[in-house]
């Protein structure tokens, strides 16, 4: 056995020697002064994605990636494996608007889920909307779908390519027909309908420069109401703020129609101020109800002129308040549910009755109280997981959740409202056995202590000997819980003899608001140690070994990886970044970057510059270092986390690794994005690649 993981490990280390990566040029002029601190940025150019030098990295970058993985001996056999667990037909939760029932649906292997509708729940439904005949490489995906309340008319929003930005077009859902209506430059809103189904709400941004979509940053989002048959030009203007260019607007008309709520917000700080219109006033101003920018405020539903409230004023798992806006004083606010020692995340009002999420250490927990508050029951779920749904209007009798776990996919349940009982309506058929695996929670403790939740999953019998290939995922940021669920991929690491771990990091929100403040700005160092101490606490026990332990994650999880395979790179076997921010001192300066600065801070700030200099990834990278084997992944039409991150941090990378060091590559994707959207193909061939590259550096069997 040894004689063969050596051989594994030494013609993987000849297959990094025989590696030429492309050169990249360095431009050592440009060297910009931070607080007294000169840094240089040599690879700056790599930033404009729209130059032919660029063009030209990426396609050599990506010849020798792929030179590289279309040699991986088990990769033909993993994307084999993917193509076929995959193909098992996925319902999403029906809903109910207008008298008819709406859903998504995938009957295996499309790209993209298409969108159904039915006049009843045992009619047989039909296509409304298949994005899969928009483009020829399924690379077009459905953002927003919006029925009227009349169930005569559909918005939907239309992605090309992966990127943020949307356009909005409408349907005639009897017909199937779009109407001439076409909305443009539409970018982290929905559609919210007026009561007598005349037109919609929405939200935009001023039309960007020529050639700059995609890294052109997002300022002055306008809230506007389309008239439909009219164009986009003659859009009514409902609420603007010149003098705030940094605030998000998002409009949402109340189910009643007698309001239209405007959640502001600033970045991705949880904190939200909520103005409001009174819709059966012509003449009515907004309303600045709540304006101070103190805590979290989320908007549930209103009963006449009482506002239903989530928040985290002085509760940091949060708590529901309801606020009569005609007596709009704090001293007339009144708690309904005070919080528990379990945080509250989400909450609707169903059936007269509010039906409250709880997280429990990262899984769900469902309870259902009346409008005062008084607790009506404990709802029984399936097991321990995750649920999403539990939506409806006050006066429904029922409603529909979808629960899933690590190992179990998510079926859908119909909930009787009356007597609180759970009956399976949908459950799909997947070739993939759950029972012979095991899911566990334990708990590392951190470099100051803190105990820190992790989720470990394996098959039944796995042996304790530190030789188990392990991927440990983790994201830890913006006040995003990680919490169990289903995935094909996971599925098929866990087939391959891999050990799955899930960290539960701070700067999350599985705890609440002072969960997610312990790992901001200053303190982000915190979601690093904890990783860290996760995969330390991974070795000690015996799952695995440094050189069998591959980490991952995305996005800010992207960051997350980089900064721990510099600060630890003798700790892994393997990194997989994805999508990662990777320049801290200068993601502000792009999209929708400077948003991220209510959780990282800004290098335009002395003490914060100094916190993320200490540890932005690109710039703590270090000559001559063994790093180990990785593989960066990006794409090329991801207008959130600009790929320049990526593009920077793998030249960066490259130049710095040892000689003798295992692979350093990046795979860039094209016509995909950020992740949202992207066709089930190219999923599918990426995860083969990642499996096939972790197979090969970790010597899995």
């Amino acid at each position: 056995m040894r004689a063969f993981l050596f051989f594994l490990v030494t013609t993987s280390n000849l297959f990094a020697q025989s590696l030429k990566y492309p050169e990249t040029r360095q431009d050592d002029t440009v060297i910009d002064d931070y607080h007294g601190t000169q840094v240089a940025d040599p690879y700056r150019w790599l930033e404009d994605d729209n130059s032919e030098e660029t063009k030209a990295w990426v396609k050599a970058q990506n010849e020798v990636t792929f030179g590289y993985l279309n040699k991986l001996p088990k990769r033909t056999e993993i994307r084999t494996r993917l193509e076929k667990i995959w193909n098992y037909e996925r319902v999403g939760v029906p809903f109910e608007e207008g008298g008819r029932w709406f859903f998504n649906r995938n009957s295996g292997l499309q790209n993209q889920s298409v969108f159904y509708v039915t006049d009843s729940l045992d009619s047989e439904p039909r296509i409304l909307l298949d994005p899969n005949s928009l483009s020829t490489d399924g690379t077009t995906s459905v953002t927003e779908t919006a029925p009227s309340p009349n169930g005569k008319l559909l918005v939907y929003g239309l992605s090309k390519a992966g990127s943020d930005w949307q356009e909005f077009r409408v349907k005639d859902i009897d017909t199937g027909k779009d109407t001439e209506d076409v909305l443009e430059w539409i970018k982290f809103s929905g559609a919210s309908w007026a009561k007598d189904s005349s037109g919609f709400y929405y939200s935009r941004f001023p039309q960007p420069k020529e050639g700059a979509a995609l890294t052109e940053a997002n300022k002055n989002q306008t809230v506007y109401f389309h008239k439909l048959g009219t164009p986009q030009s003659e859009d009514r203007l409902v609420y603007e703020r010149p003098d705030q260019p940094d605030w998000g607007l998002y409009a949402y008309v109340t189910d009643d129609g007698h309001y239209l709520t405007i959640s502001v917000t600033e970045g991705t700080d949880p904190k939200k101020r909520v103005f409001y219109l009174d819709l059966t006033q012509a003449d009515a101003k907004v309303v600045e109800l709540l304006n101070d920018f103190d805590a979290a405020y989320n908007f549930v539903d209103n009963v006449g002129s009482v506002f239903y409230f989530r928040t985290d004023l002085e509760a940091p798992r949060y708590r529901v308040i309801a606020i009569d806006v005609t007596r709009p004083e704090r001293k007339d606010w009144r708690e309904i549910i005070p919080q528990t020692e379990d945080k509250l995340d989400s909450l609707s009002i169903v059936g007269g009755q509010l039906l409250c999420e709880y997280l429990k250490d990262a899984r769900s927990d469902m309870r259902a109280f009346d409008l005062e508050g008084k607790l009506i029951r404990q709802i029984e779920l399936p097991g321990i997981g995750t649920i999403g749904g539990f939506n409806g209007r006050r006066q429904d009798h029922e409603t529909f959740y979808a629960f899933t776990s690590f190992t179990t996919p998510g079926a859908i349940y119909r909930y009787d409202i009356a007597t609180g009982k759970s009956s399976l309506y949908r459950q799909p058929k997947v070739d993939f056995d759950g029972s012979v695996y095991e899911t566990k929670q334990v708990f590392a403790t951190s470099k100051d202590g803190t105990r820190v939740p992790m989720f470990i999953i394996h098959k039944k019998g796995l042996k304790l000997d530190g030789n188990n290939a392990t991927l440990l995922y983790g994201y830890g940021g913006f006040n995003i819980s990680l919490t169990p669920s289903f995935s094909i991929g996971r599925a098929v690491w866990l087939e391959m003899g891999g050990v799955y771990a899930l960290a539960n990091l701070r700067g999350g929100g599985e705890y609440g608001a002072d969960w997610h403040r312990a790992g901001t700005k200053l303190t982000k160092q915190n979601v690093f140690d904890d990783f860290i101490s996760c995969a330390e606490w991974l070795q000690k026990e015996g799952y695995t070994s440094s050189k069998k332990l591959a980490i991952m994650g995305g996005s800010n999880g992207g960051l997350l990886v980089g900064a721990c395979m510099t600060q630890r790179p003798e700790l892994y076997g393997a990194a997989l970044p994805a999508v990662g921010v990777m320049d801290m001192l200068r993601f502000h300066k792009f999209t929708i970057g400077w948003a991220w600065k209510s959780d990282y801070g800004s290098s335009e700030n002395a003490d914060e510059f100094k916190a993320l200099y200490a540890y932005s990834p690109l710039h703590n990278l270090k000559p001559s270092t063994r790093y180990p084997s990785t593989l960066v992944t990006t794409a090329d039409h991801d207008d959130r986390v600009v790929p320049a991150h990526s593009f920077k941090f793998a030249a960066r990378l490259q130049a710095c690794q040892a000689k003798d060091g295992p692979p350093v590559l990046i795979r860039i994707e094209t016509s995909a994005g950020h992740g949202a959207g992207t066709a089930l193909a190219k999923v599918i061939e990426e995860t083969a690649d990642e499996w096939a590259f972790l197979h090969h550096e970790l010597g899995m069997e």
